[in-house]
C-alpha cells in the first residue's frame, strides 16, 4: 500500500514537473529563439532515459520528441537490442538537453546548436527527471547529450562503454542522423554494435 502511494506522489510530482516545462518561456525572454514550443514525452514507470541534443521541427509540429527519421533510426537500433517495434516512444522516457526547436544553422544546413547558455536554463528541469524518475538506464544519444555527462571525449572513445552513477546506467550511442557519417567507418560500427550489446543484456537482466 505504502510502495503504491509512493508510485502515486511520484506521477503527481512528474506531471507537475512537465507541465512547468511546457509552460516554460525562459529561452524566448531572452531572444535566443523567436517562439517557445517545448515538449516532453514519458512515463513515471518507463525505466529507461533518452537524452538527445534538441527537439527539430518534426518534433514540435507533432508534439512528440524524436518524431522524424532520427526516431525511426534509433528505434531500429533498440529493435536490435532485442525491444520491440514502438518500444522507444510507448516505453522510454524521452528528454533533451532543450526543450525547444533551436531553428536551423545559420549555414542552412541542419539544425541549429543549443548554445551553453540555452542549455544552462533547461539544465534544471532535466535534473529533476533524473531525480523523479530514477531510470535503470539513460541513453545519452549524439556528442552534445555525451557530453553533457562524460566531458568532452571522442566518440570513439566512449561508444561502445558505459559509466554507472547511483545505480544508473550511462549508455553513449552516435547521434542516428543521415547526416552524421560516423558509422560509415567499419571499426564505428562495430563499437555501436557493442553497445547495442550491452544494451541487450541491460534489458535481459533487468527486465527493461
Amino acid at each position: 500500500m505504502l510502495e503504491k502511494q509512493h508510485e502515486t506522489k511520484e506521477a503527481e510530482a512528474l506531471a507537475e514537473l512537465q507541465q512547468q516545462i511546457r509552460q516554460c518561456r525562459l529561452c524566448q525572454d531572452q531572444a535566443y529563439i523567436p517562439v517557445a514550443h517545448p515538449i516532453v514525452s514519458g512515463r513515471s514507470t518507463d525505466r529507461i532515459l533518452v537524452i538527445g541534443q534538441a527537439p527539430g521541427h518534426r518534433s514540435v509540429a507533432q508534439d512528440r520528441p524524436f518524431s522524424g527519421p532520427g526516431g525511426r533510426i534509433l528505434q531500429s537500433w533498440l529493435e536490435v537490442a532485442g525491444f520491440p517495434p514502438g518500444y522507444l516512444h510507448e516505453h522510454t522516457y524521452l528528454s533533451s538537453l532543450t526543450r525547444c526547436d533551436p531553428g536551423r544553422n545559420k549555414s542552412g544546413h541542419g539544425d541549429r546548436k543549443p548554445s551553453p547558455a540555452e542549455m544552462a536554463l533547461c539544465r534544471p528541469y532535466l535534473n529533476a527527471e533524473l531525480r523523479l524518475l530514477r531510470p535503470k538506464v539513460v541513453l545519452l544519444v549524439g556528442t552534445m547529450a555525451i557530453e553533457a555527462f562524460c566531458g568532452r571525449v571522442k566518440l570513439e572513445e566512449c561508444i561502445g562503454s558505459y559509466i554507472e552513477d547511483n545505480e544508473t546506467f550511462y549508455l553513449p550511442l552516435p547521434h542516428p542522423s543521415g547526416v552524421s557519417r560516423w558509422l560509415n567507418d567499419a571499426e564505428h560500427k562495430k563499437l555501436h554494435q557493442r553497445a547495442l550489446t550491452i544494451l541487450a543484456r541491460w534489458r535481459d537482466l533487468y527486465q527493461l
